[in-house]
């Protein structure tokens, strides 16, 4: 009877937490619908610029996925390194949202440029018209502006053109297409694999323990440009999780100290981190006695003495799985699992 009145009393205490975390600054956390096959789905470029032929992957991509792919010319504008002035990727962006065809929006790639449009962008608008958008790397930038600003559960993962392989695309479909409840994201079998064979795909437990709170993160040099800003991620009592690319040891190391010595990073419940490709020591490494990157991520992670894990199946490599940032989820660090404790989409 004990393990029972136990059971029942952590359920309650659950729901609680779930009830009482999806209300944001007094007001009830947005879930967009979920797709349905044949849906239109809006492509955007919101920060570097795309080639025609990149562009035309991600038509054929999303139609080979059961979609109907639009877009404006806007996407293939040219402003310096930037698919167009601040004021036509922000446009684009917002007009996405209000147009009632539109069920969900994808990124065709990121590159810098977003952070230079967040407050260029329709919050309002977008909250009286929740639809799912995702994307990762500086896309983030706009995910978590949306999520704090708009209320809005974003989506965290490929690119239109990445939606074909198989992994990411059975992920997306679990999350926004036929949401199960109580979703267990795991690892690629692709990626396990490689953990014996390159360092950056090591999986590994930092700090045991389990944790639970709402997903919030992205690429880390992102989420550390951000602070200072109004824009800032509030990482209290929440799951953060964090990728990278192509940064040395050393830079990895500055960034995490930045967010420590902030005073943020150690308000996470627990913190994830994904696949850092091409972030681990090699021949461009100034020192060559540098830290390795796992070296680097225990020293700094490991005193926050915070459930944390590396090595999970998202960031700049080929599996990259769909995050919902904005809902309660479970991290298991022993387990190298992130559960997700409710629906993201309606």
């Amino acid at each position: 009877m004990k393990s029972i009145r136990l059971g029942i009393l952590a359920s309650i205490t659950l729901v609680l937490i779930i009830g009482a975390s999806n209300f944001l600054n007094g007001q009830a956390l947005v879930k967009p619908n979920r797709l349905h096959l044949g849906d239109t789905i809006g492509l955007i470029a919101p920060g570097w610029l795309i080639t025609e032929a990149q562009l035309k992957e991600s038509i054929e991509q999303i139609k080979q996925f059961g979609y109907v792919p639009f877009y404006s010319q806007r996407i293939l504008g040219v402003n310096g390194y930037f698919s167009g002035t601040d004021k036509d990727r922000a446009a684009d962006l917002n007009e996405m949202f209000l147009n009632p065809h539109v069920k969900a929006i994808f990124c065709v790639n990121g590159g810098y440029g977003c952070t230079r449009i967040l407050n260029l962008l329709d919050y309002k608008g977008i909250e009286r018209n929740p639809k799912i958008l995702v994307g990762f790397s500086d896309v983030s930038a706009i995910l978590n502006a949306i999520q704090q600003k708009a209320n809005l559960v974003t989506f965290h993962g490929p690119y239109s053109r990445t939606i074909k392989y198989d992994y990411n695309s059975s992920q997306f479909n679990s999350i926004a297409v036929n949401p199960a409840s109580n979703f267990v994201i795991e690892s690629s079998e692709e990626d396990l694999k490689k953990s014996t064979e390159k360092a950056e795909y090591s999986r590994y437990t930092i700090t045991s323990g389990s944790a639970i709170g709402q997903l919030i993160g992205g690429n880390l040099t992102i989420i550390t440009s951000l602070i200072g800003t109004n824009y800032q991620l509030d990482f209290t009592n929440k799951i953060v999780f964090i990728e990278e690319v192509g940064e040395e040891p050393y830079r990895i190391d500055r960034m995490l100290t930045q967010l420590i010595e902030a005073g943020e990073l150690q308000k996470a419940a627990g913190i994830a981190f994904g696949i850092f490709q091409d972030c681990e020591k090699s021949d461009r490494t100034y020192a060559p006695n540098s830290f390795l990157l796992k070296e680097v991520i225990e020293e700094r992670i490991k005193p926050l003495n915070i459930p944390a894990v590396y090595g999970l199946s998202f960031g700049h490599n080929k599996n990259n799985f769909t995050i919902p940032i904005g809902i309660n989820a479970k991290l298991n660090a022993d387990a190298k699992t992130i559960e997700l404790l409710e629906t993201a989409v309606k």
